[in-house]
Formats: structure tokens, sequence, C-alpha cells
């Protein structure tokens, strides 16, 4: 397990990735910076709709597909996979170890920046831990959905920010069904509770908001565990 997590590690970490989503990363520190040294009508609220939708609804959505898509999508696509997929290790090992390695990349990317752009905002301690637990419960679920997005299609990144952009952004808003289907639904619910602010529209109780994203997470794993089995790998 400790080799193949390295290896997932080395495929996901290029310079490219790294030095684009830190910079993403930054500009939501500086704009949590900013709200903490400026005077807004209402603080608390500008500082939570800004992690809200900054970091919740762009910069945590968007490091966990970039990581997850390309743990087993970079090697599927250059061929590469097919080397580890012929050797005796149980698929499951391989998949827990991309996933393990995708949330390992994409919290020092998404989690913290979103966690000290939060603290930034001097609001009080409230926010940044909300902020904390919502973006690891969601970055664990997205990374499971993506990882297995990665390895079926191609083009993930465009499916995947279809999904974060048009659904999460719009159709989860228009309804109850849409909505139960929505992973920022559910990170939006629990920071909203945590940090004692009005709850978004179609809001889950904290247990469900908790719950629901970890166990999409599993069901994500098993069924990318599965494909691994049956598909032709070249």
């Amino acid at each position: 397990m400790s080799s193949l997590y390295r290896l997932m590690l080395a495929t996901q970490l290029t310079r490219g990735r790294m030095a684009a989503l830190a910079a993403v990363g930054l500009i939501g520190v500086l704009i949590g910076f900013a709200i903490g040294n400026s005077d807004p009508i209402d603080p608390d609220q500008a500082a939570f709709s800004f992690v809200d939708g900054y970091g919740l609804g762009l910069l945590v959505p968007a490091t966990a597909l970039v990581f997850a898509a390309a743990a087993l999508g970079d090697p599927a696509e250059d061929a590469t996979l097919v080397y580890l997929w012929l050797r005796p290790v149980a698929r499951w090992r391989i998949v827990v170890a991309s996933f393990a390695a995708s949330v390992s990349v994409a919290i020092p990317f998404a989690v913290v920046p979103t966690v000290v752009a939060a603290g930034l905002t001097r609001t009080g301690r409230d926010l940044p831990v909300a902020a904390l637990c919502a973006s690891a419960v969601a970055v664990t679920a997205y990374s499971a959905m993506f990882l297995g997005l990665g390895l079926l299609v191609r083009r993930a990144l465009v499916w995947g920010l279809a999904y974060v952009l048009i659904w999460e952004g719009f159709v989860a808003r228009s309804g109850t069904a849409a909505a139960r289907m929505s992973i920022l639904v559910y990170a939006r619910s629990l920071m909203a509770d945590l940090a004692d602010r009005e709850p978004p529209r179609l809001a889950a109780s904290v247990p469900v908001a908790i719950g629901v994203p970890l166990a999409v997470g599993v069901v994500a794993l098993a069924l990318t565990t599965w494909a691994m089995r049956r598909i032709d790998v070249k």
C-alpha cells in the first residue's frame, strides 16, 4: 500500500497542477485578508459568504477534481496503468491508495487555504472551525467521486466541472431531489450550522450533512473497485 500510495502521489503532483492550484488558494487567502482588514456593513456575513462561495463552491471541488481525476485517469490515458493492473495486486488496494493520495494532496491545496482565509477574516473561531469540518467532508466525497470519473471517462475534467458548475451551481438549487444529489449542499449545511449562520435553502441536518457525503464516498470507491476488476486496460 505504501508503494502504491507514493506512486499515485508522484502521478498527481506535477508542477503545473501545483502552481495553478496554489495560485487559486493564495487568491482566496488574500481575499480573506482583505475582508478582515476592511469595514463591510456585515463582516460576519461577508466572511461567511466568501468562504461558502469561494472555498466550498470553487476551491475545494476544483482541487479534488484535478488531483483525483488524474490519479487513475492519467495512467489510463498514457497506457501505463496496464503495468500496474497486470501485477498481482488487489484492485481495492490500488483504488484505496489512489484515493488516499488524492485526499492527501487536496488537503494542503484546498482545505488549508480555505481555513486560513476564514481565519484571516477576523470574525472569530467559529468560521475557521466550520470551514475545516465542511471542507474536509467535501474533499473526501469529491475525491472518491472524481477518482472513478477519471478512470471511466475521457476528459474527466470537463465532466467534473460540468457537475460542479451546472448541477451544483444551478440545478441543485431548484428542488429537493436535485439538492440531495449535491455534495455542496451538504457541505454548506454543515458549515452554516457549525458557524451559527442561517442555513442554505434545502439544507440538511448535521448528521445527514456528514453521513451522506461519506456514504457517497464509500459507494464511489466500491464502484471504482468494481470497474477496475472489469475494464479492459490496454
